[in-house]
Formats: structure tokens, C-alpha cells, sequence
């Protein structure tokens, strides 16, 4: 059985989309999960030229979309960054985290590579939102750490989950990845969702004297594998 291009799988699921009669509510569909290809153009960065593709899902009504770059062949060791959305550390520059680094190193080091994706999840403070994040952030002005923070507002210290970014994937036809994290909970859940990791790549930036305690609380209360030897002010 031929294996559809990812171009014909784009092609298909934009047409589907145009004569949908959910295509403009998707969150009422009967299907138990629906994620479906919306649009895609052509993406040249201060990181390297890449294809943008944007999603649609009847789960949880959000943009995820992904950053491709290269032939995604027969899906299999593909490198991959599964970035949770930062706007104060992607777009404004915070240096509270380290999320706009490891989001521009990842852009970086797949143009070199030539081949690999990064998923962009909409996932703002490990899925609490931008607002209660802006929350977490005051309570770790009065001395909580990122953890017990996302706990005092009532949350788990971390509520994302990787079911959409999973079936993103298998949508293009991504069977298996080198996963750029230091998130050993990140792998486990890619895994649990069907997609086989061969390869944890280490993801690790140098600290700094705003984001080392941040850093520090992701090795310690995370269980993220970090070194936090090479920290700079």
C-alpha cells in the first residue's frame, strides 16, 4: 500500500475542511479525536527556511501548529522539539525561563540538520494559561517556587498533556523521533500516545542568575535531567 505524501495528506485535509459541515465548530464533533491539517505556507526565519502547517482539533479548541523542515520521508528518527508555548519567553524576551533559547537553538539546530519539526503546543505554563502563569509568576516573587505555584492556584504542577501534539504527528505521518527535551515525562507520555522516541537528545542552555532557581526547581521537583554546572550572571 503507497504511503501518503505529506503534501497529500495537507491537500486532503484542507479540502475535507472546506466541506465540513463542523469546520467552524469543531469542539461539537462526534469524533473522539479530530485533528486535521488547516493550512500551510512557506516559513523563511532568522532561524532558517522552514514550512509552517497549522492544526484544527475537536479537543481543545487551540492553534497548535508545527514548523517543518526537510522531507519527512518514511517518518521514522525524525528530530523533533515539542515546544510549550512561552509568550514571555518566546516573544518578549523573559528571563525568568529558559523557554526562548531552547525554542531558537531547537529552530537552529534542525535547519542544520536539514530535517525535523518543531510542534509548537499551546500548552502557556504547562497548561494553566497565560493569565494564571502571570499568577504563578507573583507567587514566585513572594518566594514559591514554579511548582507549588501552579499548586496554590488550584492546579497540577504540570497539566499538560500530549494526546493532540501525538496524533499532530501521526497525522503527517511521523512514526518515530529524536526527541530534543530534558523532560523524561515528556518522552513517557509521546510514548504513551503512540509515538516511539528513540532518542532523548539533551536540550540543555546555559543559566543565569534570573532563571537559575527556575532551573534549579525543574531538576529537583520536575525530575528534568539537568546539569546547572555551566551557569553564568
Amino acid at each position: 500500500m503507497d504511503v501518503p505524501s505529506i503534501e497529500q495528506i495537507i491537500r486532503e485535509d484542507i479540502e475535507f475542511l472546506r466541506h465540513c459541515p463542523g469546520r467552524d465548530n469543531c469542539a461539537a464533533c462526534e469524533e473522539s479525536t479530530c485533528v486535521m491539517v488547516a493550512a500551510v505556507a512557506d516559513f523563511p526565519t532568522a532561524y532558517g527556511h522552514f514550512t509552517i502547517v497549522g492544526f484544527v482539533n475537536n479537543k481543545d479548541g487551540k492553534d497548535h501548529i508545527m514548523i517543518v523542515k526537510g522531507d519527512i520521508g518514511n517518518g521514522e528518527n525524525v528530530l523533533l522539539r515539542v515546544h510549550s508555548a512561552c509568550l514571555t519567553g518566546d516573544a518578549l524576551g523573559s528571563m525568568r525561563c529558559d523557554c526562548g533559547p531552547q525554542l531558537h537553538h531547537a529552530l537552529e539546530r534542525i535547519e542544520q540538520e536539514g530535517r525535523g519539526i518543531v510542534l509548537y503546543h499551546q500548552a502557556e505554563g504547562r497548561g494553566i494559561g497565560l493569565v494564571n502563569k502571570l499568577r504563578a509568576y507573583a507567587l514566585q516573587d513572594a518566594g514559591y517556587d514554579t511548582y507549588d505555584a501552579n499548586v496554590m492556584l488550584g492546579f497540577p504542577p504540570d497539566a499538560r498533556n500530549y494526546e493532540i501534539p501525538a496524533e499532530m504527528l501521526k497525522k503527517i505521518g511521523v512514526k518515530s523521533v529524536r526527541l530534543l527535551t530534558n523532560n523524561p515525562e515528556k518522552v513517557a507520555e509521546l510514548e504513551q500516545y503512540g509515538i516511539k522516541v528513540t532518542e532523548r537528545v539533551p536540550h540543555e542552555l546555559p543559566s543565569h542568575l534570573h532563571n537559575r532557581e527556575y532551573l534549579k526547581t525543574k531538576k529537583e521537583r520536575f525530575g528534568h535531567l539537568l546539569e546547572l554546572d555551566h551557569g553564568r550572571d
